[in-house]
This record gives structure tokens, C-alpha cells and sequence, in this order.
């Protein structure tokens, strides 16, 4: 089938394969079927989950295979490639060998939408960021809503959209390299980039690449659109140097020419007047005022007035499972950051405290040089507790220069950091990896942190 014009795209009787099960997949295949599509859905594995999404679409008349790939998904017009699918699997080039074009799911949801969409990516940051200003924009003239890699899948955003036609919606979405590498005509009216940091060097052969796969969010962007970049980053400060649509640098260390600066004390706008104390942030750490500067700047450009803007940064108070403090016992005072998925964000995330830190890390190996963390752990860090898949790596990275200890499951990182902590310690959950060797997504991986230390609390 031809794509090449977004405008005359009508998938109403293709055959579309839908590669990968997991929420962006089922997503996917719900919203092909709600178009008239005839979806045939394909993973490779045979989960608790997928088993349960497999349920659900074979009740809405969805053919679906797991457990392995047959010969069935070439049958098809289009394919649409969950994030998980890497583009240098061996199926998705005999797709294309075969004619079939290749999408990833934030492209095949965009087709179906008119509304502006705010996309922003980086590799720190972003659900912090993406939450801001979805707050933000939540106003009486915009109608924001928050999907991507935040729980909610962009196509399953799109397909409410269709069944309920809501007024004045905007699309603020949470994008990662995975969903930019099947790019055709996805455009953002704001592409917003927090930073660039080594990350997922699993999946890409070089930092290269995973740039080139961020960059993609504005390959199609003109003179007409925005980007929003931090302008303390290096190597996004000459990315976006000479650059066709209109170009917004933000910025804690007063760079360049932008909508709001800050001083030791305040933020205040353009126009130099005030939009807030420093002292009335919700959010501590300087992280965070970059997230923030990030999210008014996209605000500013669609109009939000500042009083909301500043509302905002003084009421948000953080999302789950980035430094969400769970509980106190015995003065000991627990913290999951589970969404700190490489070792710039526990970088971010050790450099947040000054108390004495108990630092879980482990999970699926993404890559990382675990030795970066070592200046960060001076004089802070009184143990490492590492667990699973990257366990053994970070143990040879950092055994010599900390307290470290290696076991098989976080929890017993967390019964050993429990018994090992003192009153006005810190037990941190900051694993600076993936959470795909034991669980199914970061969030779950939190959930079960948070479970563990309940227990502790009824003991």
C-alpha cells in the first residue's frame, strides 16, 4: 500500500500485522480494527500479559498468534512494530524485502489525528516534564492528553479521541528512541529535548545512532513548528544551530536568549517580569528546574498564561516511581525510583540527597559504565546492593571503591538494605537499568518495591 500521503491514507480493508503484544501493540490493533482494518496480531512470547491481551482481542474478533512467529504476518499490507521490536530484527527486513511498509505505532496513531501534538524526549527527565506540562496546558481553552511512554498508548489516546470528539485537545506525548525508528510523516507542533545521555547502547551499535533516532521527531517539522531544546546540553546546542522550524533554548545557567531565566532566586519571563520564587518550587533538585523551564517554555508557546504556569511548578509535587518517597520506618525513609532506567538518572537521583544512601541497583543491563556513579557515591552512598541480569557488572564496576553486595532478587536488596540502615538513612531504588530480566516494565518493578516495604512496616 502506498503512505507516502498522510491525507490519502484509508486503511478501511488493508490487512495489517501488529508485531509485539504489550500496551502499544494492543493499542495498535484496536484502533486498526475500529478503521475497518482486518489486524493480525503476532508476539513472539507467551506472558501472563499477553496471554490476558490476547484474550481481549481475540473478544473483539482479532486474530492473534504468540508464543513465535509464523508466516502469516508477511500476509499483509502494513505493519505496525510495537517500541520493543528492534529495527535490525531479521522479520522486519524480510518486510520490507517484501514490499510491506513499516511503521511504528506513534506513526500510525498520528495519522488520525488533527489535534497539535507536543512531543518530548530525552534521555532524563521525561515523565517528570511530560506531566508539567500536560498540567500546564490544562486550561480552559486547551484540552491536553498525556499518552506515549507513560502508561497510555498514543493510539489508544487517538481512538478515544475518535469515539468521544473532544474540543480543543492537544496530544503531549512521552517519546523514546524506540518509537521514533519507523518514522514517516509523524510531525510535532513542539518537539521538546530535554538531553541526550549515553542510554540503550544495547539496542544501538553506537550514540550515533541513538541520536539519529531522537532527531527523527523532527524530520518532518518546517518553518512553521517549534523546537524546544536545553540549551546547557552540548550536543543539543549545536544540533539545533541551523535548523528550518523555529527554534526555543531554555536553560539553569542563564544561556542564550530565552522565554524565562533564572537568577539565585526567582524565575521571571522576557519581559522580566516575575513568574515565581525559587522558594515556592514543588520539586526539589536542580533537575528539575531544567524539567520545569522545559515544560513553561511549550507552554509559553502555545499561550498559556503564566499565572497557570507558575501555578503549576508551585503545586506539582512529582509523578510515581521518579524519587517517589514511599514510606519512613525507624527514621529510615524509603524512596522508589524505579523510572531511573541509566546511570545518568541515578546520577540525577544520588546528587538529590545529602543524607547517607542504601542504593539498589541491578535489572536488565542497558549498556551503562556503572563506574560513572563513582563520584557520586563519595562521602554519600554507605552501601550498593546489586540484583539480577546486571548484578555481576556492576559488582566488577564498583566493589572496589564501595560496600557492595550481590543477590538475585530486589527483594532481598531490600530486606539486606533494611537490616543494614540507621535511623535518617536513605534506602534508595534507583537500578540504572532496565527492568525486563524480572518484571514486566518499570512500573511494576516499583509496585513490587513499594509491596516489599509495606511488608516491612507490618513486621
Amino acid at each position: 500500500m502506498d503512505i507516502s500521503n498522510k491525507n490519502n491514507i484509508n486503511i478501511n480493508g488493508w490487512k495489517i500485522t501488529v508485531i509485539g503484544l504489550g500496551k502499544s501493540g494492543e493499542a495498535a490493533a484496536l484502533l486498526g480494527a475500529h478503521l475497518g482494518a482486518n489486524i493480525f496480531m503476532s508476539d513472539g512470547g507467551s506472558t501472563p500479559d499477553i496471554l490476558d491481551r490476547k484474550k481481549r482481542l481475540i473478544s473483539q474478533g482479532i486474530a492473534v498468534e504468540i508464543g513465535g512467529h509464523t508466516d502469516k504476518i508477511y500476509d499483509a499490507d502494513l505493519w505496525v512494530l510495537s517500541p520493543g521490536i528492534p529495527q535490525d530484527a531479521a522479520m522486519v527486513f524480510t518486510a520490507k524485502e517484501k514490499g510491506i511498509p513499516v511503521v511504528s505505532e506513534i506513526e500510525f496513531g498520528s495519522w488520525f489525528t488533527q489535534a497539535p501534538i507536543l512531543a518530548l524526549t530525552g534521555s532524563n527527565g521525561k515523565t517528570t516534564s511530560v506531566h508539567l506540562l500536560a498540567e500546564m496546558c490544562d486550561t480552559e481553552n486547551v484540552s491536553p492528553a498525556l499518552s506515549g511512554n507513560v502508561g497510555t498508548a498514543f493510539s489508544e489516546a487517538i481512538l478515544k479521541d475518535l469515539k468521544n470528539n473532544p474540543i480543543n485537545r492537544i496530544h503531549v506525548l512521552e517519546i523514546s528512541s524506540f518509537q521514533m525508528e519507523h518514522i514517516v510523516h509523524f510531525k510535532p507542533f513542539i518537539s521538546i529535548f530535554l538531553n541526550i545521555t549515553p542510554d540503550h547502547l544495547d539496542r544501538y551499535p553506537g550514540m550515533d545512532d541513538y541520536i539519529q533516532a531522537k532527531m527523527n521527531m523532527i524530520q518532518n517539522q518546517t518553518n512553521k513548528e517549534h523546537i524546544v531544546y536545553n540549551d546547557d546540553d552540548p550536543l543539543l546546542s549545536k544540533k539545533f544551530e541551523d535548523v528550518l522550524p523555529i527554534t526555543h533554548g531554555f536553560s539553569i545557567l542563564g544561556k542564550g536568549e530565552t522565554q524565562f531565566t533564572m537568577n539565585a532566586i526567582k524565575i521571571y519571563d522576557d519581559a522580566h517580569a516575575t513568574l515565581i520564587q525559587l522558594d515556592q518550587l514543588a520539586l526539589p533538585g536542580r533537575h528539575n528546574l531544567a524539567n520545569a523551564l522545559a515544560a513553561a517554555t511549550a507552554a509559553n508557546i502555545l499561550g498559556v498564561p503564566n499565572s497557570r504556569i507558575a501555578q503549576v511548578m508551585s503545586t506539582f509535587g512529582g509523578v510515581k516511581h521518579r524519587l517517589e518517597k514511599v514510606c519512613e520506618i525507624n527514621g529510615v525513609t524509603y524512596y522508589n525510583d524505579s523510572k531511573a532506567t541509566n546511570v545518568d538518572a541515578v546520577k540525577v537521583a544520588l546528587d538529590s540527597f545529602d543524607n547517607s544512601i542504601h542504593l539498589i541497583l541491578g535489572g536488565k543491563d542497558k549498556g551503562g559504565d556503572f563506574s560513572q556513579l563513582l563520584p557520586h557515591t563519595k562521602n554519600k552512598v554507605k552501601e550498593i546492593v546489586a540484583y539480577g541480569q546486571a548484578g555481576e557488572k556492576i559488582s566488577t564496576a564498583l566493589r572496589d571503591a564501595v560496600k557492595l553486595e550481590q543477590v538475585s532478587s530486589l527483594k532481598d536488596a531490600v530486606e539486606i538494605c533494611h537490616l543494614n540502615a540507621d535511623a535518617g538513612d536513605i534506602i534508595l531504588l534507583s537500578p540504572g537499568c532496565a527492568s525486563f530480566d524480572q518484571f514486566s516494565n518499570f512500573e511494576e518493578r516499583g509496585d513490587v518495591f513499594k509491596s516489599i516495604v509495606k511488608e516491612l512496616t507490618q513486621s
